[in-house]
């Protein structure tokens, strides 16, 4: 099985993603390690460098999100 492995540092925390084939495509989740939480669905994409690059998209917007306080 081929894994590619991506490094990405999102609001000052470092993400381990790998990149699996998955028949036709290709499937990106947060790299599984021990005292991280793994309860985050996969992004897929047809090239490994494009569902990396979906889920990193995610993990910006979300980190944006509770960057942000919110208004009352």
């Amino acid at each position: 099985m081929i894994v590619h492995r991506f490094e990405e540092t999102i609001g000052g925390r470092a993400y381990q993603i790998e990149v699996m084939a998955v028949a036709d495509r290709w499937r990106a989740q947060l790299r599984r390690i021990p005292g991280m939480p793994t309860a985050m669905m996969p992004f897929y994409g047809a090239t490994p460098d494009e569902a990396a690059r979906q889920l990193t998209s995610w993990l910006t917007l979300a980190n944006r999100r509770q960057a942000t306080p919110a208004s009352s």
